[in-house]
C-alpha cells in the first residue's frame, strides 16, 4: 500500500515513556531524496510557469518571460488556494535560483563594452545610480516610508529593477510584503517607460545615441530596456542595452555599500557578523563578467548561460509573484505609490538630462 501524502515519517523507538522520534534519513541519497521529496511540487510548478512565461514573451515582444512570470504568480496566488507543500519549492526558487541568474547574468556584461560608452555616458549612469538611490531615501524619508522599504524602492528603480530588489533583501531582510510591493511597482511604472520613453524621444527629436542612453539609464527592468530600445531602432537598442548594463554592474558596490552600513550601525548582530561585506552571488556576477570581458567564453556557451539564467530568473519571479496578495496591496496607502512615482520621474529627468548633456 502507498502512503499517502499526509503520513508520519518512519520513527525510531525510545525508551518507556518518551515518545517516538522521526527517523533522519540516512547518506547523502536519504537527505537528497529527502530534499527532492519536500521541493519537488513547487519546483515542478516554476517549471509550467517557466515554459508558460516563455510562450507569453514570444506572443508579445513587450512583455519579457521575467515581467510574464511575475503576472502568472500574482494571479495564482489571487485566483486559487495554494497548497502549502509547495512553498518549500517556490522558496529554493525565489532565494538560490535567483542568486545563480543574478550571477549569470554577469556573462552578458563585457567591461570593454561598458567603457566604450566613453566617460560622459559612464558619468550618467552613475549620476543614475548615485542620485537616484539618494533621492528616493530622502523624499521616502519625507514621506515616512521606513528604511527597508525606501531602500527596496531606490535600488529597484535606479539599478535594475526587480533583481535589484531581491538582490537588496538578501542582504537587509526586509518585511515580506515591503519586498513584494516593491516588485508590484517596478513591473507597472518600467512597463510604462516601455510605452512613454520611445514615444517621448521622437517628440523631442533625439538621436540615436541619446535616445539609447535615456532608455538605458531611466527604465528600470533588464527586459524593459530591450523592448524600448527596439521600438527606438537598432543602433539606440545597443546603446540602450549597454548603458542599462552599466547600471546593473553597479549593483556590487551598492550591496557592498549597504552591507558596510548595516555592520557599522549594528556591529553586535548576529547576522552582520556571519554575513559577508559583498554576497557571494555579487562576486560572482563580477566574475563571470570579467570572464565574458577575456573573450575566451565560446559563443555556444554565452548562449546556453543566457538561456540557463533567464529560465532562473524566470522561475525566481514566479515564486516572488506568488506572494503578492491584491488585498496586502491594497492595504500599502498611497505613500509607497508616491514614492516610486517620484522616483521615476526624478530618475527620468536624470536621465534624460544626462543623456542631453553627453551627446
Amino acid at each position: 500500500m502507498v502512503p499517502s501524502e499526509t503520513s508520519s515519517p518512519p520513527t525510531v523507538p525510545t525508551r518507556p515513556g518518551e515518545s517516538a522520534r522521526p527517523r533522519a534519513p540516512h547518506g547523502v541519497i536519504g537527505r537528497t531524496a529527502s530534499w527532492a521529496r519536500e521541493h519537488w511540487p513547487g519546483l515542478a510548478l516554476a517549471a509550467v510557469a517557466v515554459l508558460t512565461a516563455s510562450m507569453l514573451g514570444r506572443w508579445l515582444p513587450a512583455m519579457s518571460p521575467l515581467l510574464a512570470a511575475i503576472v502568472l504568480g500574482a494571479v495564482a496566488a489571487n485566483t486559487i488556494s495554494l497548497p502549502q507543500r509547495l512553498q518549500p519549492g517556490l522558496q529554493f526558487c525565489s532565494k538560490r535560483l535567483l542568486r545563480i541568474g543574478v550571477a549569470l547574468l554577469g556573462l552578458q556584461v563585457t567591461f570593454t563594452d561598458i567603457l566604450g560608452l566613453g566617460p560622459a555616458a559612464l558619468a550618467v549612469v552613475i549620476a543614475v545610480v548615485v542620485l537616484g538611490i539618494g533621492g528616493t531615501m530622502l523624499l521616502g524619508k519625507i514621506l515616512g516610508l521606513s528604511w527597508t522599504q525606501r531602500l527596496l524602492i531606490a535600488c529597484g528603480f535606479s539599478i535594475c529593477g526587480a533583481a535589484a530588489v531581491a538582490a537588496v533583501d538578501s542582504v537587509i531582510d526586509a518585511e515580506e510584503e515591503e519586498l513584494l510591493t516593491t516588485i508590484a511597482l517596478v513591473v507597472v511604472f518600467g512597463t510604462t517607460l516601455i510605452a512613454i520613453i520611445p514615444a517621448a524621444t521622437h517628440t523631442l527629436g533625439l538621436d540615436d545615441q541619446a535616445a539609447g542612453i535615456w532608455a538605458g539609464a531611466a527604465i528600470h527592468e533588464v527586459a524593459q530596456v530591450v523592448a524600448a530600445g527596439g521600438a527606438l531602432g537598432g543602433a539606440a537598442l545597443t546603446t540602450a542595452v549597454v548603458v542599462k548594463l552599466a547600471r546593473v554592474v553597479l549593483l556590487a558596490p551598492v550591496l557592498a555599500v549597504i552591507g558596510w552600513q548595516l555592520r557599522r550601525h549594528t556591529p553586535d548582530s548576529a547576522k552582520n557578523r556571519s554575513t559577508p561585506l559583498v554576497p557571494v552571488f555579487v562576486l560572482a556576477f563580477l566574475a563571470c563578467a570579467a570572464l565574458r570581458t577575456t573573450g575566451i567564453v565560446p559563443t555556444t556557451a554565452l548562449e546556453t548561460a543566457r538561456t540557463l539564467q533567464i529560465t532562473l530568473l524566470t522561475a525566481a519571479m514566479f515564486a516572488l509573484g506568488t506572494g503578492v496578495r491584491l488585498h496586502t496591496l491594497a492595504r500599502i496607502g498611497i505613500r509607497p505609490l508616491a514614492l516610486a512615482t517620484a522616483a521615476t520621474l526624478w530618475i527620468t529627468a536624470i536621465a534624460l538630462a544626462g543623456a542631453l548633456l553627453a551627446t
